[in-house]
């Protein structure tokens, strides 16, 4: 994150005006564009989804839970909860 000094980026009026509220202090801006989600950037949460929907998959053609766990080094109840969430 970047600090900038107010009075260098902003029109007078509006210091002002945020002078009001916050004076001396210093304040978080954020970007106008939206947060992106956790792992799209990355791409860790398609890789995510993806073994997911196999473990589905998997399970709806007659894996057992504890067989998928030990397949995919994820806990019992982890696969219980991909297997019986919602999607």
């Amino acid at each position: 994150m970047e600090y900038k000094k107010g009075s260098d980026v902003l029109p007078a009026h509006l210091l002002e005006e945020i002078q009001e509220y916050v004076e001396g202090s210093l304040i978080y801006i954020p970007k106008k564009s939206g947060k992106v989600g956790w792992g799209h950037l990355s791409g860790a949460r398609q890789a995510i989804d993806k073994r997911n929907k196999k473990i589905r998959y998997l399970f709806k053609n007659g894996e057992t839970i504890d067989s998928l766990a030990e397949k995919f080094h994820l806990s019992e109840d982890t696969i219980r909860k991909i297997v019986y969430g919602k999607k």
